[in-house]
């Protein structure tokens, strides 16, 4: 930076603002966002440092400068989709991803000893709010609106969409990687007749998950998937794979392999992102999944070689879009007649960003969710087409 700038910090700030409205403004006019204009997802600006702190900080700082109330926006969804859809050249501008993928790829941020820090930060914050939040059965990941129109219908589609792809019958036995409240514990043990154990590294969810489950063959435990030793007849994990990494993905899919019957079948649902870039988007790195990192196509096909043959996958990534949204709603439902506080407000305002963000990059199409269907040993005869 120039001296006469360093010497003058009115001056200096005056300088980077209007440097990084130059920059911006072009961009925006490519995606009909305006500053301050009359669209629901046109940003309003309550404090103009926002693009200074964009400009040196990508998505964390105008993360950080939402919930500061920096800035307002009655569609963030759509405001986060019109970007995303821009050449990723230019809606790079907006997110600076690399100290996070430097990170990501120097250091194992899913190692064991860490694998927990997500459970205590984000599933263990208090169970009323995902209560409040979720479907009637508490499924914390996508829904499938394939035959349905509301949420509670889409999560019972997508619990049922599983236990049909793994064939699932009376008296099997199945693993749930990264359980959560066992809502598909319950269900395949109710509606299959299925003896389900569940893992998950939240307590919370194990506590309230097996009064959920009482009376059922259904075992929830507060354990790390690297420590299952035990065979089942399928094998599934449902939204647990983001929080894995893909120094991980190697041991994970061993993990799998080795608790699957030769001819069962393992079901991996799962986030995932266009490109095999290490690292997360810094904001929801920081603030909501810390350590998480979505896989894309290519690294989890190299993890399974060998290990698995690929029977089917299945993308609804757009149904994520709607399930957030759904999800959104019902958290202003639930909380804002329950906000006291600026604590409250502040947080009130992060979860509220990072429901609308998630959202709009599913329906960008930036980010995918997939359903992928493994077989151990032979082809699974199931999965073969008619000649």
């Amino acid at each position: 930076m120039p001296e006469s700038l360093t010497k003058n910090p009115e001056a200096s700030k005056s300088r980077l603002e209007h440097f990084a409205l130059k920059r911006l403004i072009p961009l925006l006019e490519e995606t009909d966002i305006q500053i301050n204009g009359p669209n629901p997802w046109d940003p309003q600006i309550n404090n103009s440092g926002v693009f200074k702190r964009g400009l040196l900080h990508g998505s964390l700082g105008f993360g950080d400068s939402y919930v500061d109330g920096w800035w307002e926006c009655q569609q963030i969804d759509e405001l986060v989709n019109r970007i995303l859809r821009l050449p990723s050249s230019k809606s790079r501008w907006f997110t600076t991803h690399l100290i996070s993928r430097l990170r990501a790829a120097l250091f194992n941020l899913q190692k064991e000893s860490r694998a927990a820090q997500v459970g205590k930060q984000h599933y263990d914050m208090g169970n009323e709010l995902y209560q409040g939040m979720l479907d009637q059965r508490m499924v914390y990941t996508c829904g499938y609106w394939a035959h349905s129109d509301n949420l509670d219908d889409a999560q019972r589609d997508k619990l049922d969409l599983v236990c049909r792809k793994i064939f699932l019958k009376p008296g099997m036995r199945v693993l749930d990687i990264g359980c959560g409240w066992g809502s598909f514990a319950k269900f395949a043990a109710e509606n299959y007749g299925a003896k389900v154990v569940g893992v998950t590294i939240s307590e919370e969810q194990v506590k309230l998950g097996m009064e959920m489950c009482k009376g059922l063959p259904v075992d929830l435990r507060f354990q790390d998937y690297r420590k299952i030793n035990e065979k089942f007849d399928a094998v599934i994990s449902l939204g647990m794979f983001e929080h894995v990494g893909h120094k991980n993905y190697r041991t994970y899919m061993h993990v799998a392999n080795n608790c699957l019957r030769e001819g069962g079948l393992f079901l991996l649902h799962t986030i995932g992102k266009n490109d095999s870039l290490p690292g997360v988007d810094p904001w929801v790195g920081k603030y909501i999944f810390p350590n998480g990192e979505m896989p894309s196509l290519k690294l989890i096909t190299k993890a399974v070689e060998s290990l698995f043959l690929i029977e089917d996958v299945h993308n609804f990534g757009p149904d994520y879009d709607r399930t957030l949204m759904s999800w959104h709603d019902n958290f202003k439902r639930y909380f804002v007649p329950r906000m006291n506080g600026s604590a409250e407000q502040r947080f009130y305002r992060m979860w509220s960003y990072y429901l609308q963000v998630c959202a709009g990059a599913f329906r960008a199409r930036d980010l995918q969710l997939w359903q992928i269907v493994l077989s151990k040993g032979m082809p699974h005869e199931a999965y073969r087409r008619p000649e």
